[in-house]
């Protein structure tokens, strides 16, 4: 340990996105190759000697405590625990983390020494993982709302690597067998004999973790739910929801020293004659068992809505991913978006 191919595979995993604000500290983790990444980790990140780093991703990450900070993170799977690399500017940036973060480190403030702040998750304490709709994103859930925490890929590759090479190193954890019966095969523990249909995606780890995918029922939902943002107007039986992606909506501030753009988290949500895009809660639902009472917000909240119809051109950046892309529409005047959506230009 490392193997050559691991020490490869690392260094290649260490690219940060180029959309999104890094800051300094974590820019020099994202400059570091090889050898130099191993060290760096175990000397000060790891928490015990022997423990391996696995894995390395780059994604935005939400708590369940600050539910509308997104912030970027350098994530760390090692054999004993997973660990959420941050930059220092994230715990000054919501009062309501004071508590949530201990802040020890204050005389670092006016320093020229940039400092991150890293969040630990052990792996023993891990209870499930919620798999978010098309692979867009996961939830990682321990035992109470501080180990609670959502990681954006935004990119169905990336979760579906960080998911095989958790449960991989789940696999090496010795716990005890609970005192459980036998398990269940699996078609009489997840079918129904009189449907033939399945209730459930939920895979339990042998290592007693549960892997939670979204059912058919939750694309139902959400057709119903965009149906009625259409005004009911349409049947849902001939409504398809053709594309589910989390985006960003560029914001371009003006009057700046540089006219720079902001990002604003979006779920772009195509059918056959709408494009929507909503704003999503991805860390508070399902909800946790703890959770006493409903999350505040719904899971899906319209933000915009255009007919495919008025669409007059798309324009498509140069640049690499993540392609930019700008839908221009027809200005209609009066046009609402929660009007009859299936009137007809030439009818009466």
């Amino acid at each position: 340990y490392p193997s050559e191919f691991l020490l490869q595979k690392i260094t290649e995993d260490n690219q940060m996105p180029v959309h999104l604000h890094v800051s300094v500290s974590l820019q020099y983790v994202a400059g570091l190759k090889g050898n130099a990444l191993i060290e760096f980790f175990h000397g000060n990140i790891a928490e015990v000697e022997n423990e391996e780093l696995r894995h390395l991703m780059w994604s935005s990450v939400l708590f369940y405590k600050t539910p509308n900070v997104e912030v970027m993170a350098c994530v760390l799977l090692s054999t004993k625990a997973i660990y959420f690399l941050l930059d220092d500017s994230f715990i000054h940036s919501d009062e309501h983390q004071s508590g949530f973060w201990k802040k020890e480190n204050s005389d670092c403030e006016n320093s020229s020494f940039y400092l991150s702040c890293c969040f630990v998750l052990k792996l023993n304490d891990l209870q499930s993982v919620n798999v978010g709709l098309f692979d867009q994103y996961f939830r990682i859930t321990g035992h109470s709302a501080d180990h609670i925490v959502t990681c954006l890929t935004r990119d169905s590759y990336n979760t579906h690597t960080f998911i095989q090479q958790l449960m991989a190193v789940l696999s090496l954890l010795a716990r005890t067998p609970s005192p459980e019966p036998v398990d269940k095969d699996f078609y009489s523990e997840f079918g129904s004999k009189n449907t033939g249909k399945m209730e459930n995606y939920e895979l339990i780890h042998s290592s007693r973790v549960k892997f939670i995918y979204p059912n058919e029922e939750e694309i139902g939902d959400l057709a119903f739910l965009v149906a009625e943002k259409m005004d009911g107007l349409t049947d849902l039986q001939s409504l398809n929801i053709l594309l589910y992606v989390l985006a960003f909506q560029v914001n371009h501030v003006e009057g700046s020293a540089q006219n720079t753009s902001s990002l604003q988290p979006k779920t772009l949500i195509l059918t056959s004659s709408d494009l929507f895009l909503f704003d999503e809660d991805y860390i508070s639902y399902p909800l946790p068992e703890f959770a006493k009472e409903p999350p505040k917000r719904d899971k899906y909240q319209l933000a915009d809505g255009r007919r495919i119809r008025d669409l007059d051109r798309v324009l498509m950046g140069y640049q690499t991913y993540p392609q930019a892309l700008t839908f221009v529409f027809d200005d209609v005047q009066d046009q609402d978006l929660m009007q009859n959506l299936t009137l007809d230009h030439f009818g009466d």
